[in-house]
């Protein structure tokens, strides 16, 4: 399944990506691997590692796992190959190629596949490149398997941190399903229905939020809890009427999350609360010795490095407190484009990441 040439869309002039790398991001993007149904990816991805010199397998969680060079320091880059719905038709136009997972996160972990490939002759380390299962759904049960692997001694997370830029940190999340169950009221009768005291419920959630906002005076984004409410509904069938609101909480590092689902179940009252997921946020330092490779690899790239923090979650928050060796994310692309219809990665851009991380890898 050849993919298409980059060298037949690149314009004059541009960083090209070497076939066998383009060919590799588009046979893993090409196979649909949603969440709990990432077998065939993974087998696949098993079979590219190993023609590339790996010792490749699937471990017992389903993980694509593969292990090259040697030495006494031990380094795990972390992707994973599940993806979220929303079927994309896979092709490169321009020089970009298009496709769920292109960026979230299946060009990163390509990108860990070919650097670790490529610097495979110089390295003075072991690497393990992991595609982990699951991590587009609660629980993350690739990443929780990988985590009780004794601690490595460095760990790059596989995510669109943009191929001049290091990833530090992302926030936690707490799901859960509100549920209340009442018997059937007659509208002109008193008292609240179903449907009302979750809506005062929801707007509790909000308030409470805004307030523990108000305490901690983050100085951006990152520090903030931000409550979402993914779905609700209301029926009743003539003897009780029923509630049910989905809700996540993303949430800064040092959130004490017993502390915060205790004010939860205090506003829902009578109602239940069932946690469905749950992960306190992780952020590492500028002064991580992961740090100065990456700046020093993006720099000889002609890039200019800068570092993010991430609003969302990823595989770090789970891995992260686990082993506490340093950590950062990395790879190539636009992470706004994750989970979006239009989602696509610069085959340049992914060209660039393989080289910063080949840099990286030789380096450390």
């Amino acid at each position: 399944m050849a993919s298409p040439s980059l060298l037949e869309t690149a314009a004059p002039g541009a960083t090209v990506a070497n076939p066998e790398d383009v060919d590799l991001l588009h046979r893993i993007v090409t196979i649909e691997s949603l969440s709990d149904g990432e077998g065939e990816a993974v087998a696949e991805l098993v079979r590219q590692m190993a023609a590339r010199g790996f010792d490749a397998e699937v471990d017992v969680a389903g993980n694509a796992v593969g292990r090259i060079g040697a030495g006494e320091r031990h380094i795990v880059l972390l992707g994973h190959i599940d993806t979220v719905p929303g079927r994309i038709p896979v092709r490169i136009e321009n020089a970009v190629l298009h496709g769920r997972g292109a960026v979230d996160a299946k060009g990163p972990l390509c990108t860990f596949v070919a650097a670790a490939a490529a610097a495979a002759r110089r390295l003075n380390a072991r690497v393990t490149v992991v595609g982990a299962v699951g991590e587009e759904r609660m629980g993350s049960p690739g990443a929780t398997a990988v985590a009780c692997w004794p601690a490595p001694d460095l760990c790059v997370i596989g995510e669109p941190s943009g191929w001049d830029a290091v990833c530090l940190g992302y926030r936690g999340t707490l799901s859960f399903i509100y549920e209340l169950v009442q018997p059937s009221r007659h509208t002109a009768g008193p008292g609240e229905s179903a449907a009302e005291q979750a809506v005062a419920f929801w707007n509790g959630i909000v308030a409470h939020a805004a307030a523990l906002n108000a305490e901690i005076q983050p100085t951006s984004t990152f520090g903030t809890i931000t409550p979402t409410l993914r779905s609700m509904a209301s029926d009743g069938d003539g003897m009780a009427d029923r509630a049910t609101l989905s809700v996540g909480l993303r949430l800064p590092p040092g959130v004490d999350i017993s502390t915060l689902l205790g004010t939860i179940q205090a506003l829902a009252g009578p109602a239940t609360i069932r946690v469905d997921g749950a992960q306190e946020g992780y952020r590492t330092e500028k002064r991580s010795p992961l740090v100065p490779p990456f700046l020093r690899a993006i720099r000889a790239a002609g890039g200019t490095p800068r570092f993010t923090l991430k609003l969302g979650t990823s595989d770090m928050t789970v891995v992260g407190p686990a082993w506490g060796c340093p950590i950062v994310a990395y790879g190539p692309g636009d992470a706004a484009l994750d989970h979006t219809p239009e989602e696509r990665i610069e085959l340049a851009d992914y060209a660039r990441a393989i080289r910063v991380l080949t840099d990286v890898l030789e380096a450390l």
